[in-house]
This record gives structure tokens, sequence and C-alpha cells, in this order.
């Protein structure tokens, strides 16, 4: 799970990256509400622990904002604004839950898992999954986003339905035949390098730059997106 800490304290944020990054989650850090809302408009995060007061934009204006704009990421406001009327504002603001400073770990982690949970109770599983993750690559099928790492990457309709169609089959060989079936619709070949062409756009927009090449060429066969060896 990727996570994004906003949050300008520094002992905060060694003490919650370590929490996490003990939990195997990837921490981005933001330091300003700028720093913060630039991250999270460039990067996808499976959630974000949010400060209210930070230098630049606050918490509350960012969450706002991101909320205005249809996202939906699991957002969970750590503040030392402790009073009633501090935490029905930052609810209403979008946030999915508040959790007062000073805090212990073991109940930041606890209510992070459970916001997203509730945000997203299939996610990872079954053929009605919004994100798909195989190896480093990873895509949100309702905001129609890809990522390799951190690196965001841009695909046209096509690309993109080929892309699901493989990380929703990794490791398995897919025919040229398949792939006319599912992103033409055609139930014959045309007889055209359609699929070889289709495969280079999307190849070159995954695997290039990168040692690990993830579409691999089964000669005879067709195409299968190695997640793992």
């Amino acid at each position: 799970m990727r996570i994004l800490l906003i949050e300008d304290d520094d002992k905060i944020q060694a003490f919650v990256s370590k929490g996490f990054q003990h939990e195997r989650y990837t921490v981005d850090i933001a330091s300003s509400g700028n720093e913060g809302l630039e991250l999270w408009q460039n990067h996808r995060y499976d959630a974000v622990v949010l400060d209210i007061m930070l230098p630049g934009i606050s918490g509350i204006k960012i969450l706002k904002q991101m909320r205005n704009k249809g996202d939906i990421t699991p957002v969970l406001i750590l503040s030392a604004k402790a009073t009633v009327d501090d935490r029905v504002v930052g609810l209403e603001a979008g946030a999915d839950d508040y959790l007062i400073k000073p805090f212990s770990f073991t109940e930041l982690a606890a209510r992070l898992h459970a916001i997203t949970r509730r945000r997203n109770p299939g996610q990872h599983k079954g053929k009605n999954a919004t994100t798909l993750y195989a190896g480093d690559v990873h895509i949100d099928l309702l905001r129609r986003t890809v990522f390799r790492g951190n690196n965001k990457i841009e695909l046209q309709p096509r690309e993109f339905a080929l892309l699901e169609l493989m990380m929703r089959n990794p490791n398995r060989p897919l025919t040229k035949t398949l792939i006319l079936e599912r992103i033409w619709n055609y139930n014959f070949d045309p007889q055209t390098n359609i699929v070889d062409v289709l495969v280079c756009r999307l190849r070159n927009k995954i695997d290039a730059g990168y040692d690990k090449k993830l579409i691999q060429t089964m000669r005879g066969v067709g195409y299968v997106f190695r997640a793992h060896e």
C-alpha cells in the first residue's frame, strides 16, 4: 500500500514513516500544503494522512479541492485541533476519519486500515476489482490512470484496454486471436498487423527505460505480461 503523509513536524514524519515502513508500506512525505497537493495530483495513493495546520495551503483547503475534483482516496486527518467543531469541519470537508495528536501508531494504523477497507471493499479481488496490480504496474479502472512505480503513464483507450486485459491475465500467454476478440470485437483474423502495432505502442510506454521488460513476445503463440518470473 502506498501512503501520502502531509505533515510539517519532523518528529511526527519520522515516527509515522518508520511505523508504515515496518508494515511494508511505501510512504511519500510532504512538509507543506503546496508540496502535498502537488504529490496528490501527480501520483496515485491508497490513502492519505493529512495534517490541518500546514505551511502554505491548509489541509482543509487541500481536501476540499481534491474532493471537488472527484478524488475519493481515503483520507485520515491527523491534527492537534481537538474540539468537536474542528472534527466536524474536517469530516464535512471530506475526511474519512479524524485522529487527534498525540496519538499511538497502533491506533493510526488500525484507523487507516478501516477506512481503506470501507472505501475499497473489493479492491484487488475478482473480476470487479477497480484497481489492478501486476509487478510494479498498477492501473485505476475508475480514474483511467496507469503508473509504473512512481511514474504516471498516459495511454490511449485501446492501449489501456490491452494493458487491462494483460494485467487480468498475468504470466498467461494471450494469442493474437484473443486480443482481436477482446480489443476490437473481431471474431475473425483481418489479416493485418494491428495487434503487433498496438502491442509495440504499449510496450514502448510501459517498458521503455526499464531493465525488466514486462510485455514479452512468445513466438508462435502471442504475448505475455510477465508480472514475475
